[in-house]
């Protein structure tokens, strides 16, 4: 953790929304005047599309059929907590990007399934941002969770997951609904061991549960909306937290423990809004006092 620069960083695994909660991110940090260096989380994988085809089909010509993104094998993740440490220290640290298709491919010069070349971060950032797969990871010697200064769980009920994976994954990739339920069970054991508990290093979850039946997420012709869905917010640490002003402001929420709030799945940008700006605010606010 660094009070000179800080860091954010919002994990969950892949098809949890956490690209549209990095939009949330950026809204705010454009209102507020604030200019954040970011990090995708694929950028730290290991390997290209290619490279990682070969090493899946390697591994499991050798008996392991588990081999997957998730884990630790097929990242960098001492790099990434050094690039974490760094950032914290200096202010100074470096990312690539991992192209993922044709519009990207034409936005960064490289073929979709590779990375760009290493670039430092921009000078004069307020703050890291990072949102991707493994932004609290404790395992192996790695503890990227201690560079974190605000660490955000979004965390999807697995069916809801799941199923935003098989569309998403269908409708922009093409793959088939058999092609993404391999890889589900293929990540399952790095999903256990790698994706799950870092959410008890989060600062806050937003876990969407959707109120209408998932209950086979393989034959879903639809994404459950936000108005079918209810989203629990969990605060590792609730003091400070004003549940009263939530309340008012968040119509039909309630509160479900102590450190937790429930809230209509519409309501959950505003929530963000609500939540996240004032610690935001804190978090620069004391950057700057210590310059």
């Amino acid at each position: 953790m660094s009070v000179k620069h800080p860091i954010i960083s919002v994990t969950g695994s892949s098809g949890a929304g956490t690209t549209s909660v990095k939009r949330t991110f950026d809204q705010i940090f454009r209102r507020e005047g604030i200019t954040a260096a970011n990090i995708e989380g694929d950028a730290f994988h290991r390997y290209d599309r290619t490279e990682m085809k070969r090493m899946m089909a390697e591994k499991a010509a050798a008996g392991d059929h588990h081999f997957s993104h998730f884990g630790a094998e097929s990242n960098l993740l001492a790099e990434l907590e050094e690039t974490f440490r760094s950032y914290g220290a200096t202010g100074n640290g470096r990312t690539r990007t991992y192209v993922h298709d044709a519009d990207e491919a034409e936005q960064y010069g490289s073929p979709p399934g590779t990375f760009t070349d290493w670039r430092a971060f921009e000078p004069g950032s307020d703050l890291l941002f990072y949102e991707g797969l493994h932004g609290a990871v404790v395992a192996d010697g790695i503890d990227i969770a201690r560079h974190a200064d605000l660490k955000i769980g979004v965390v999807p009920v697995i069916n809801l997951e799941w199923i935003q994976k098989l569309h998403r994954d269908k409708a922009t990739r093409g793959y088939s609904t058999e092609a993404v339920t391999d890889t589900i069970l293929r990540r399952m054991p790095d999903y256990v061991t790698m994706i799950v508990p870092q959410f008890t290093k989060t600062d806050i979850n937003f876990q969407r549960v959707p109120t209408v039946d998932t209950s086979n997420p393989f034959i879903a012709r639809t994404i459950p909306t936000p108005d079918e869905s209810m989203v629990v917010i969990r605060f590792r640490d609730p003091r400070g937290i004003d549940f009263a002003y939530l309340r008012t402001m968040l119509h039909d929420s309630f509160m479900s423990r102590a450190n937790s709030i429930v809230i209509p799945g519409g309501k959950l940008d505003l929530a963000m809004q609500l939540i996240l700006t004032p610690m935001i605010l804190k978090i620069v606010d004391r950057k700057r006092r210590s310059s």
